[in-house]
C-alpha cells in the first residue's frame, strides 16, 4: 500500500531525471563549440578575411593585457586596507582612528594629485609600451642635453587626461600607474604615526603624488635618464626595476626618512641617556591580518607588472614573490628568537614584507633559489637596520617603514645588479638581449642599479627634507604635547577608534 502511495511521485521524479539528462545535451558544458568564426566581426558573415582575422586576433591580445593589467591594478588598489592595518595594529590604541583614517585619505588624495599633474609628468613620453598597446597618443617629455645625450627629466602629456589622452590604453596605465604611487605615499604614514598634524599629511599626499613620486618615476618608468644609462652609456639595460623597489619602496622609505628625522620621536620613546623605549602597538591580530591583505595584493604588484596577459612569466614572478617573503619572515624570526628568546610577531612581519620589497624589483630576472636568498638576506637587513635606526641614529619610526621599504627598496634594486641570470628581458628599455647581473657577466648592470639607487636617496631625500623643513617652519608639521600624550583621535578626528571600550595602556 504505502510503495502504491508513492508509485506516482517515484514515475514523476523518474521521468523528470530523464528529461534533465536528454536537455543537458543541448547545451555546449565544455566550450569546445562556444566562439566560431561566426563570432569574428567580418563584412561577410561567417567569412572574414584575413585582414578582419589579424584585427581580430589583435583586439582579443590587447584585450587580455587589458583585462590583467586591469585586474592586477585591483589587486594594489586592496594593498591599501593591508596597510592601513598593519600601521594602525601596530600602533597605539588611542590613535587609531587618526592612522586608519591618514592610510584612507592618501588614497583620494594622492589620486586627485596623480590625475591634476603626476601621471604626466610621470608617464607623459609612454608611447612605448608595447607589451600593454594603446598608449600611442602619451609621447613628449622635457629633456635636457648633457654630454652629448638627451636627459629626459619629466613627461609633459596626459595632464588631467585630456584631450587625447581620452584613450582605453591611456586610462588602463592610468590606473596601474596610479594604485603604485598610493603605495609609496602611504608608507611615510607609519613612520611618522602618533606625531604628525592631518594638515601637513595632506600637504605631504599631494606634493608626492603631484610631483616627486612622478619625476623619478619618468626616470626609471617613462623612458627617463636612468632607464637610458644602457642604449646612452652602455651600462647594461639602464636602470632595472621591474615592480617599484626604488621607484615605489625606496621613494617611500626614504620620504619616510626625511620627515622622521624632522619630526623627531614620540615623547617617551627615549630616555634621558638616549635608550629607546618599547611603544607595542595594540592589535596585532589586526597587523598580521594586514600583513596578509599585503602579500595577497602583491601578485598583483609583481606579476601584473609585466602589463601583459600574454608574458607567461608571470608564474615565475608570483613564486619568486612568494618565496622571498617566506624567507624574509624566517630569517627576521630566527634572529628574534636568537636575540629575545621570544616569537617577535612585530618583526615577523617586517621580515614578511621586507622580502616582498626586495624581489619587487629582480622578481623577473631570478630563479628560485635567488629569490629565496634575497627575501633571506632582507629579512636580516630588516632587522639590523630596525635597531640602527633606532639605537643609533635615535630615530622613531612606529612601524618600521625606513627600514621596510627604505632600506630593503635599495638591496632590492642592487640584487638585480648581482643575480639577474640573463633568461629574460631582451629588449628591456631598448637594449638588445637579456639582461643579466654581475654575477652573469655585465658589470655594466650593476652600475646602472647602483646609479639608480643613489640618484633615489639623494632626489627624494633633499626633496622631502626641504618640504618638511619649511612647512615645519611656517605651520609646523607636529601637533602639540597635549594632543600627543591624550592621543590624536579626538583633537584631529573629533572621535575615538574605540569609543565603546576603555584604553588600558593607551
Amino acid at each position: 500500500m504505502k510503495l502504491k502511495r508513492f508509485l506516482p511521485w517515484i514515475i514523476g521524479l523518474g521521468g523528470y531525471a530523464l528529461l534533465m539528462v536528454g536537455m543537458a545535451w543541448a547545451g555546449d558544458p565544455t566550450g569546445a563549440s562556444t566562439g566560431t568564426i561566426a563570432d569574428v566581426t567580418a563584412a561577410v558573415a561567417g567569412k572574414p578575411t584575413l585582414e578582419e582575422l589579424g584585427k581580430a586576433l589583435g583586439h582579443n591580445i590587447l584585450a587580455s593585457n587589458f583585462i590583467w593589467t586591469l585586474v592586477a591594478g585591483f589587486l594594489v588598489m586592496f594593498m591599501q586596507a593591508g596597510f592601513m592595518l598593519v600601521e594602525t595594529g601596530m600602533c597605539r590604541a588611542k590613535n587609531a582612528a587618526h592612522t586608519a583614517f591618514m592610510n584612507f585619505a592618501v588614497y583620494f588624495i594622492g589620486m586627485t594629485g596623480f590625475y591634476l599633474t603626476g601621471f604626466a609628468l610621470m608617464m607623459g613620453n609612454s608611447a612605448g609600451i608595447a607589451s600593454l598597446g594603446g598608449v600611442a597618443p602619451l609621447g613628449s617629455a622635457f629633456s635636457i642635453e648633457l654630454f652629448g645625450k638627451s636627459f629626459q627629466l619629466f613627461g609633459t602629456s596626459g595632464f588631467m587626461l585630456h584631450g587625447h589622452s581620452y584613450d582605453v590604453g591611456v586610462f588602463a596605465l592610468f590606473l596601474f600607474q596610479m594604485v603604485f604611487m598610493d603605495t609609496a605615499a602611504t608608507i611615510p604614514t607609519g613612520a611618522m604615526a602618533e606625531r604628525w598634524k592631518t594638515t601637513n599629511f595632506v600637504l605631504f599626499a599631494f606634493f608626492m603624488s603631484m610631483l616627486i613620486y612622478p619625476i623619478f618615476g619618468n626616470w626609471v618608468w617613462g623612458n627617463g635618464w636612468l632607464a637610458k644609462l644602457g642604449s646612452n652609456f652602455g651600462l647594461g639595460h639602464g636602470h632595472v626595476d621591474f615592480a617599484g623597489s626604488s621607484v615605489v619602496h625606496m621613494v617611500g622609505g626614504v620620504a619616510a626618512l626625511a620627515g622622521a628625522i624632522v619630526l623627531g620621536p614620540r615623547i617617551g620613546k627615549f630616555d634621558k641617556t638616549g635608550k629607546p623605549a618599547a611603544m607595542p602597538g595594540h592589535h596585532v591580530p589586526m597587523a598580521i591580518l594586514g600583513a596578509m591583505i599585503l602579500a595577497f595584493g602583491w601578485f598583483g604588484f609583481n606579476a601584473g607588472s609585466t602589463l601583459s596577459g600574454n608574458d607567461l612569466r608571470i608564474s615565475v614572478v608570483a613564486v619568486n614573490t612568494m618565496l622571498a617573503s617566506a624567507s624574509g619572515a624566517i630569517v627576521s624570526m630566527i634572529i628574534m628568537l636568537m636575540k629575545t628568546k621570544k616569537w617577535d610577531p612585530n618583526m615577523t612581519i617586517n621580515g614578511f614584507l621586507a622580502g616582498l620589497v626586495a624581489i619587487t624589483a629582480p622578481c623577473a630576472f631570478v630563479n628560485a633559489e635567488i629569490a629565496f636568498l634575497i627575501g633571506a638576506v632582507a629579512g636580516g637587513l630588516v632587522v639590523a637596520s630596525v635597531y640602527f635606526v633606532e639605537g643609533t641614529m635615535k630615530l622613531d619610526d612606529p612601524v618600521g617603514a625606513i627600514s621596510v621599504h627604505g632600506v630593503n627598496g635599495a638591496w632590492g634594486v642592487l640584487s638585480l645588479g648581482l643575480f639577474a641570470d640573463g633568461t629574460y628581458g631582451d629588449g628591456w628599455n631598448g637594449v638588445a638581449g637579456t639582461v643579466k647581473g654581475l654575477f652573469y657577466g655585465d658589470a655594466g648592470q650593476f652600475s646602472a642599479q647602483l646609479i639608480g639607487t643613489i640618484a633615489c636617496f639623494v632626489f627624494v631625500f633633499v626633496s622631502f627634507y626641504l618640504f618638511f623643513f619649511i612647512t615645519n617652519k611656517i605651520w609646523g608639521i607636529r601637533v602639540s604635547k597635549q594632543t600627543e600624550l591624550e592621543g590624536l583621535d579626538i583633537p584631529e578626528c573629533g572621535g575615538l577608534g574605540y569609543p565603546d571600550f576603555p584604553l588600558q595602556n593607551k
